[in-house]
C-alpha cells in the first residue's frame, strides 16, 4: 500500500510512519510539506492508495487544500487528521470529498481502527459528531448514534427507542436498488457525477435519478448527509 502523508511538521511525520507500521508492516510511505509539495501524479505515476491530510500547511490550507488534493488525486482515498474536531469543519470536509476525519488528539488505537475502517470501505467520523445537535438534523429514519468504537454502530446496550430507529434506519437502507446502493456509496466517496458515469457506464441524467431516490429512501437531502447517514447504518462502500 502507498500511503502520502501531508503535514508540514517533519517530527509529526515521523512518528505517524512509526504508528502506522500496526496498520501494516509493508506501507509504502510519501511524505509532503503540503499541497505544493506532491509527489507526481498522472497515469503514469505509481497510484497512491490512502493519503493522510493536516488542514494546517503553509501555503494552502483548510479545505482549499482539501479540494486541491481531491482535484490532483481524484481516485485516492483521503483522510483528514487534523488538530481541530468542530463538527461543522468535519462536515465541510466530508462535503469536500474525504472519507474519514481523525482529530489528532485520538490515541493510537483509534487512529488504527479508523484507517481500518476506512480502508475497509467505511467513513470514520469522530463520535461527537454523531451525537444529537451535532450532526446533519434528523429524520425519522435516522436517529441512531454511534457508539465510541468507530467500527461500531449502536450497540446492544442502546435504550429502546435508539434501537427501534436504528431498525427503521436499516429498513430504509434495505429499501434501496442494488444499483441506487452502488450509486450512493460511490457518491459519497466522493466520485463526482461524472466519473460514476463513466465507471458504470450510465448517463450522468441516470446518476442524477438514482442519487435523488437514494436520498429520498434515507431522509437526507446531500452527500453531506448521506455519508452520515452511511455511517451511521454501517454501510461498508466499494472501491
Amino acid at each position: 500500500m502507498r500511503l502520502l502523508l501531508i503535514d508540514d511538521h517533519a517530527l509529526f511525520r515521523h512518528g505517524l510512519k512509526f504508528l502506522l507500521t500496526d496498520l501494516d508492516a509493508a506501507i509504502e510511505f510519501i511524505e509532503a510539506d503540503g499541497t505544493d509539495d506532491l509527489p507526481p501524479c498522472g497515469d503514469d505515476a505509481p497510484p497512491i492508495d490512502l493519503a493522510l491530510l493536516d488542514l494546517h500547511l503553509q501555503g494552502t490550507s483548510g479545505t482549499a487544500a482539501l479540494a486541491e488534493l481531491r482535484r490532483r488525486l481524484p481516485d485516492t482515498t483521503i483522510v483528514v487528521m487534523t488538530g481541530d474536531d468542530d463538527p461543522a469543519l468535519v462536515r465541510d470536509c466530508i462535503d469536500a470529498g474525504a472519507a474519514g476525519f481523525i482529530p489528532k488528539s485520538s490515541t493510537p488505537p483509534v487512529m488504527i481502527s479508523a484507517l481500518r475502517l476506512v480502508l475497509a470501505g467505511g467513513t470514520y467520523l469522530p463520535p461527537h459528531t454523531l451525537e444529537a445537535g451535532a450532526r446533519p438534523a434528523p429524520s425519522a429514519t435516522r436517529t441512531a448514534s454511534w457508539a465510541s468504537d468507530p467500527v461500531a454502530a449502536a450497540s446492544a446496550s442502546a435504550g429502546p427507542i435508539e434501537r427501534e430507529a436504528k431498525d427503521l434506519a436499516v429498513g430504509a437502507a434495505s429499501r434501496l436498488s442494488a444499483r441506487q446502493l452502488e450509486v450512493l456509496l460511490l457518491a459519497i466517496r466522493g466520485r463526482s457525477n461524472k466519473m460514476i458515469a463513466r465507471e458504470l457506464d450510465l448517463s450522468e441524467g441516470t446518476i442524477k435519478q438514482h442519487l435523488s431516490a437514494a436520498f429520498r429512501t434515507l431522509g437526507v437531502a446531500n452527500r453531506t448527509e448521506a455519508v452520515f447517514a452511511a455511517a451511521e447504518l454501517g454501510l461498508r462502500i466499494p472501491r
